[in-house]
């Protein structure tokens, strides 16, 4: 039976997801780009043949761009920068010699998890990043011929991806926690 003629399978729709990350009002969250991974390669020349072997996973940045936001609990801006003082990261002064450590980082950052929901609001897929830690925050440009909103990217490095779905079921393997 065709895709198409069925009320059985539906498609995953982009704009239903959650992206948790604590601290974060998830409305104020405006898009993410799922873990993605690619898988590195080795050459073995044998005479006039070129033989390729799989070799690392090597995953991917993930990105998010974020509404910024101005109020007593929902300042992005505020919010980030007290993200990057959590990580270890402070001005120059005086007899100060701390420094941003992955410890630090990824538990500043806590667990990050995107989830993507069904028509019902049902999660029907859970990624979770593991160690993951900001690696850049871009906070927008200013512009009298612009009236949009402002937005603040982010970007995340992280070790590994788990991903969790319902219809098939698939779980983290043992050994993998967040």
């Amino acid at each position: 039976m065709a895709f198409w003629q069925t009320t059985d399978i539906e498609p995953k729709r982009s704009y239903r997801f959650i992206l948790s990350i604590p601290g974060f009002a998830p409305y104020i969250i405006k898009s993410v780009k799922k873990p993605s991974f690619s898988i590195g390669s080795t050459p073995h020349q044998y005479l006039n043949h070129t033989f390729h072997y799989p070799g690392k996973v090597t995953w991917e940045e993930v990105s998010f761009v974020i509404v910024d936001t101005v109020g007593d609990t929902d300042n992005g801006s505020a919010k980030l920068m007290g993200l990057l003082d959590a990580c270890g990261y402070s001005l120059p002064a005086p007899n100060s010699y701390e420094t941003i450590s992955k410890k630090s980082a990824v538990s500043a950052l806590s667990t990050v998890q995107i989830q993507t929901i069904n028509a019902e609001g049902d999660v029907v897929e859970s990624w979770w990043l593991k160690n993951a830690w900001i690696q850049a925050a871009a906070f927008g440009d200013l512009s009298y011929e612009d009236e949009g909103m402002m937005n603040i990217s982010v970007t995340l490095k992280y070790d590994n991806a788990g991903l969790n779905t319902v219809n098939p079921p698939r779980n983290y393997p043992r050994g993998f926690s967040i």
